[in-house]
């Protein structure tokens, strides 16, 4: 008999879209600039939310967003977002939808700077995850040091729906910090990525 794999609390055995974003994206290194603002559009789409609401949409805001290409976000205009109000797929809140526009411009202003967002953003944590150790699921932070400095560093450049909150779940996502608990199955798979 097969041995049952050990996952985080946080995602259940029978939600096959919790556990397959824990066991294939959450926590792995993430390089690739339009999966980079993917996820911070997701992230700031969350806020006030919960993480399932937002993955059960995620492919509609693909769709939406232009497979989350910054330059063309970047570009709507009014009538984008009276267009993006009106799409009943996706979280539909004003303020949200213009945040993933000004983010956009943003970004690209970054791009520009650093060459790319991900050298911008893996500067935070020295170009390398930074690896925790927890045991149990109560014991994660909400954010951490390096998600308070980079937070107002995104601030300070424009960028909105970034707190220091929603900026550490995305680093959890992008995998800057592996936060899988130490018995969960990915976390080692993960340490082991980061290294490769």
């Amino acid at each position: 008999m097969a041995s049952k794999k050990i996952r985080c609390g946080w995602a259940p055995e029978g939600d096959v879209l919790y556990v397959r974003y824990h066991d294939e994206e959450w926590g792995v290194p993430v390089w690739d600039d339009r999966v980079i603002f993917e996820f911070l559009v997701l992230e700031s789409v969350q806020a006030g939310l919960s993480w399932k609401t937002v993955l059960n949409k995620r492919e509609n805001y693909r769709k939406a967003f232009a497979r989350f290409s910054p330059s063309r976000v970047a570009r709507y205009a009014s009538a984008d977002i009276r267009r993006l109000l009106g799409n009943t797929g996706i979280i539909r809140n004003r303020q949200k939808i213009k945040a993933a526009v000004v983010n956009a411009k943003r970004f690209l202003a970054v791009q520009k700077e650093f060459g790319s967002f991900a050298k911008y953003a893996w500067s935070f944590v020295h170009g390398k995850p930074k690896v925790n150790r927890w045991r149990i699921l109560k014991n994660l932070p909400a954010t951490s040091p390096e998600a308070i400095i980079w937070s107002a560093d995104l601030k300070k450049r424009g960028f909105v729906f970034v707190g220091p909150t929603i900026i550490y779940a995305h680093m959890q996502a992008t995998g800057m910090v592996n936060d899988h608990l130490v018995s969960c199955f990915r976390h080692n798979a993960c340490v082991r990525l980061a290294q490769s």
